[in-house]
């Protein structure tokens, strides 16, 4: 689990996924948990029947530095509505929280084909780059918690940080594409913490020294990936306004599909 080879290995899904973050506003769930996955089995120390949960979990702790790291470059260009983030919070908080319980019951394999199910989706919805009508106003306070609510427990399940769904979301309240993209930095932070908090409650008796694990995070993996993401998150940032964002969607949104596909086929 330490080896050189798999510390580079690390750093590396941490740089690519740093970028990602910064440029999509999405926590990079799609990319690291087929990944780590993937990693995972080739341990054998690790049990096979929990390790989906495993870089589930993980995937939410990572995804705690990757949008911190995000969110001080966006904050620097104002570009984050922190009005529609405070109100989404309590919907956030109880959806992300609760669905984890729901996670830690599920087989490794079942939870696997509810992550291909949404990166199919997610790939779709990004490849063909459709926008929601924008509506003329911000949502109630209600709509908002609610709207963070199921936004909250789906990406605890499928461990993103929501941007895939909060973007599209945001968009429709005629909100602009920076800011609905910096603002879903803001609203993966608190998905990402509860989740965290979530899979390490529910999976505290697979907590083990010997393979570095608290819950279903793992620690190796958390301090490499997260640190190389969180370097690279400005560059995603800095991109977004120099790049053509749509473009780059198309191109990235098949990368996450085929991983989780594979992913299902590691586990068959």
């Amino acid at each position: 689990m330490l080896d050189i080879q798999t510390i580079i290995y690390f750093l590396a899904l941490g740089s690519f996924v740093g970028v990602v973050s910064g440029l999509f506003g999405i926590g990079g769930g799609g990319i690291i948990v087929p990944v780590l996955t993937a990693m995972f089995l080739v341990n054998n120390t690790i049990d096979e029947n929990s390790v989906v949960h495993l870089a589930l979990g993980t995937s939410m702790a990572i995804i705690i530095i990757t949008s911190i790291s995000s969110i001080k470059a966006q904050q620097k260009k104002k570009a984050i509505v922190w009005d529609v983030v405070k109100m989404m919070l309590p919907g956030i908080i109880i959806g992300t929280f609760l669905a984890t319980f729901i996670a830690s019951k599920l087989d490794s394999f079942y939870l696997s084909i509810i992550f291909a199910c949404f990166m199919f989706y997610s790939a779709i919805m990004m490849f063909t780059g459709k926008k929601p009508k924008p509506e003329n106003k911000i949502f109630t306070a209600k709509t908002h918690i609610f709207s963070g609510g199921a936004i909250g427990a789906l990406s605890s399940l499928v461990s993103i940080g929501g941007g895939i769904m909060s973007v599209p979301y945001l968009l429709i309240q005629n909100i602009d594409i920076k800011k609905a993209i910096a603002t879903s930095s803001a609203i993966g932070l608190p998905i990402a913490v509860c989740g965290t908090l979530g899979y390490i409650i529910n999976g505290w008796s697979h907590t083990s020294m010997e393979t570095y694990t608290l819950g279903f995070v793992s620690i190796p993996a958390l301090i490499c990936v997260a640190s190389a993401s969180y370097l690279t998150a400005p560059i995603g940032v800095m991109l977004v306004h120099k790049i053509n964002v749509d473009l780059m969607k198309k191109l990235f949104s098949l990368i996450p599909l085929i991983l989780s596909i594979k992913m299902i086929y590691s586990l068959i």
